[in-house]
């Protein structure tokens, strides 16, 4: 049997590779990186990346298993079934980059989060938070070969944290500047910013803040499947949401939700913004006579305005904004891009892309940088975006 070491004194690069599939639910993000150095001084570059789409049948039984009723017996054969998917995007990656997975250091596998509790609730006379990302790791160990590291939010729930967002760590090294304080803003299903302020890469001290700021495409995407009764996922390009017209009443009751009033830290997901919170949407848009076009400008509407209040209440207050740097599905939407440019200004809007990341593979580079961090004993999480109460190192390590 192979030795695998924690790396915790390689000198040399390391090759990683990271996998996601978000609350969207559209597909697997594959990333592969060549990383070295320490802490912040870390140095990677990006060897490419793969997308996988989840098979529609597969596709429905995750998003009908992100509900309280599920029956256990599914989530545990979904565990196993889904790792052999994400199993198979990180061998595609690794061959689509000529390497052979016995040269691969490490797979960093976020899982697919099915339920997450930031909220403390009473169990048993206790209150208790916790998160389930499924997609059993031993399988991915065993199809690959690699060491894989999973199941990255434990270890900051353990410590009073909320498990999430755990990408700012990644966008402090992808994205600070010494020149402006910008916002990294993730719209995927759920959205979520990262706030960098001026010079924070090369202060240990920086108050980076992140949290998720609330739906991001998925009250648009749900819309979608019940407009066509399952035939279409999204909305494409916002051509839909062009078409009708913002119903401001409500889109002011949607804003009143207690998610967008609560401050950060804050963490949210399908539990909220799921399919009741949309079968409800729906409902008062039918009381109000709303064509389904309506509905998706509503909808499009509540994803901006809850990101820009975000900015107002929480952000702003500390110091200007000079860039938002937007990456996920969401800027696939040219109406919704170019709506929330229009609310942010005069923030210059930019995209992932134009810093030479992926706007679908920067989750996927995420958790392979925090992969890297996890073999170094290097702690993952920033106690100042999640409520932890320290620094940690993240995830579980499994050998081939």
């Amino acid at each position: 049997m192979p030795v695998h070491p924690i790396l915790y004194n390689v000198q040399k690069p390391v090759f990683m590779v990271g996998i996601m599939s978000g609350t969207s639910v559209d597909g697997v993000h594959a990333a592969l990186i060549e990383i070295d150095g320490e802490a912040q001084q870390l140095r990677w570059k990006l060897l490419g990346w793969y997308y996988l789409p989840w098979e529609p049948e597969l596709k429905s039984e995750i998003l009908a298993a992100c509900r309280p009723d599920t029956p256990l017996q599914k989530v545990v054969l979904l565990n196993y079934r889904i790792a052999e998917v994400f199993a198979e995007a990180a061998k595609k990656v690794i061959a689509q980059c000529g390497l052979k997975t016995e040269q691969i250091d490490a797979i960093a596998s976020h899982g697919q989060t099915i339920w997450h509790q930031a909220e403390p609730m009473p169990l048993a006379g206790r209150l208790t938070r916790g998160t389930l990302q499924i997609g059993e790791p031993a399988v991915i160990a065993a199809s690959t070969g690699c060491v894989v590291i999973a199941d990255f939010r434990a270890a900051d729930i353990a410590v009073g944290g909320q498990g999430a967002p755990l990408v700012p760590v990644a966008d402090r090294l992808l994205f600070g500047s010494d020149k402006e304080t910008r916002v990294v803003q993730n719209i995927g299903g759920i959205a979520n910013a990262t706030y960098l302020p001026q010079g924070c890469q090369a202060r240990e001290d920086a108050e980076i803040i992140a949290f998720d700021t609330g739906p991001g495409n998925m009250v648009m995407d749900e819309i979608v499947r019940e407009m066509t009764a399952g035939l279409q996922e999204y909305d494409r390009e916002g051509q839909w949401a062009a078409q009708g017209r913002i119903q401001e009443d409500l889109l002011a009751e949607c804003l009143a939700h207690p998610y967008f009033q609560q401050p950060p830290p804050k963490s949210t997901g399908r539990e909220q913004f799921g399919k009741a919170y949309v079968q409800w949407f729906c409902q008062r848009a039918r009381e109000l006579g709303l064509r389904w076009e309506d509905m998706l400008a509503t909808a499009s509407a509540l994803t901006v305005e809850s990101i820009a209040q975000a900015y107002e209440r929480w952000l702003l207050p500390k110091a200007p904004i000079h860039r938002v740097i937007v990456g996920g599905g969401g800027v696939h939407n040219r109406w919704l891009m170019q709506q929330l440019q229009r609310r942010l200004a005069p923030m210059t809007l930019s995209t992932h892309e134009e810093f030479g990341v992926p706007d679908d593979a920067k989750e996927a580079i995420a958790f392979a940088l925090l992969g890297y961090l996890t073999l170094r004993g290097m702690p993952g999480n920033l106690p100042s975006a999640t409520g932890a109460t320290r620094p940690v190192v993240l995830g579980k390590i499994v050998f081939p």
